[in-house]
C-alpha cells in the first residue's frame, strides 16, 4: 500500500499529464470529417496539375528479394486530359495504376491528388479521397453478382458519402449515352461482357468523380464492344469533363487518348502528345 505523499505525488503527476495532454489537443488543428481539399471547390482553371507523380517508387519484397515493379517514376497530369499509359505485361503500368489510385503504398515518392498527397493520409482519409475523387474501372468489371446492373450502379452511389440522393436525370443521361436503359434490372451474368464493362463505366461515373482511372477496359472485349468502350470514356472526358487515365497494352487502344506515355520495366521511356487522337465509333 503506496503511503500518503507518495499516492499525492501520483495524483499530481496524473493532473499535470492530463493537462499538457489537454494542452496538445487544443493546439492542434481540428480534424475534419472531411479533406480539407473538400471545404471549397477545385476550379476547372486552376494551374495545379490533378494528378502528379513525384519520384514515384514501388519495390516488392520476398524475403531478401527485392523486385522493384516502378522505378523513380515523375510526371504530371492537368485537368480534362485524356492519358493512356501503355506497356507489355510485367512493365510496371498495373502497378502504377494501383499507385495513383491509392490502392497501395509507394516504397518512395509521393502521388498528389488534386493538392492532396496520399503519402499524409491514413486508410481513412485515403478511401475518402477514393471515393470522393476517382473512379475506377476495371479489366474484369468486378460487378456484383447478386445485383442487377442498376443495384450495382445505385450501391456505389450509396456507399460513395455523398449527401445528395441519387440524380435520376444525370444516371438516365449515363445509361443514354452507354445503351443500357434496357439492361438496367439484369444480373451480370444476363449481361454480355461490353454490356457489363458498360455498367461498370455507369457505377464509376455515377459518383461524378473528377478522374476516372480505367485498367485495361477493353482487355477482355471483342473489337466492336472495346470501340464502344474507348467512345464512352472519350465522350465522359469531354462531355463531362472527367480527366482519364487509362491503363492499356494496346497501342490502337491509346490512340483515342490525348497524351501517351509508354512505360518499360518500370520507367517511363516516352511522353508524347497525340495530335489527332483516332476517333472511335460514334454508338454501340
Amino acid at each position: 500500500m503506496p503511503s500518503k505523499p507518495c499516492a499525492k505525488s501520483w495524483v499530481s503527476f496524473t493532473r499535470l499529464w492530463l493537462s499538457i495532454k489537454l494542452l496538445r489537443i487544443q493546439a492542434s488543428p481540428a480534424r475534419s470529417s472531411t479533406l480539407p481539399i473538400y471545404n471549397q471547390a477545385v476550379q476547372p482553371d486552376q494551374p495545379t496539375p490533378i494528378i502528379q507523380a513525384d519520384d514515384l517508387t514501388k519495390i516488392y519484397r520476398s524475403g531478401r528479394i527485392e523486385v522493384p515493379a516502378v522505378r523513380g517514376v515523375s510526371f504530371s497530369i492537368n485537368r480534362g486530359e485524356f492519358i493512356a499509359i501503355v506497356g507489355p505485361s510485367g512493365s510496371g503500368k498495373s502497378t502504377l495504376f494501383y499507385l495513383l489510385g491509392g490502392l497501395t503504398r509507394a516504397t518512395r515518392g509521393r502521388v498528389i491528388i488534386d493538392g492532396v498527397d496520399f503519402a499524409t493520409l491514413d486508410d481513412g482519409e485515403r478511401t475518402r479521397l477514393r471515393k470522393q475523387r476517382i473512379g475506377f474501372v476495371f479489366q474484369r468489371f468486378n460487378l456484383l453478382p447478386t445485383l442487377t446492373a442498376m443495384g450495382n450502379i445505385e450501391i456505389a452511389h450509396a456507399i460513395s458519402g455523398q449527401k445528395q440522393p441519387l440524380d435520376l436525370a444525370y444516371l438516365d443521361h449515363l445509361c443514354e449515352m452507354l445503351s443500357i436503359q434496357g439492361r438496367l434490372k439484369h444480373r451480370p451474368s444476363e449481361l454480355s461482357g461490353g454490356e457489363q464493362q458498360r455498367v461498370a463505366i455507369a457505377r464509376a461515373l455515377i459518383t461524378r468523380p473528377a478522374i476516372v482511372l480505367a485498367d485495361e477496359p477493353t482487355g477482355n472485349l471483342d473489337t466492336k464492344n472495346s470501340d464502344a468502350v474507348l467512345n464512352m470514356l472519350r465522350r465522359s472526358n469531354k462531355e463531362l469533363g472527367q480527366t482519364i487515365l487509362m491503363i492499356t497494352h494496346n497501342m490502337e487502344a491509346a490512340g483515342v487518348a490525348d497524351r501517351i506515355l509508354q512505360v518499360r520495366d518500370g520507367q517511363i521511356v516516352s511522353d508524347t502528345v497525340n495530335i489527332r487522337p483516332e476517333p472511335v465509333a460514334a454508338s454501340v
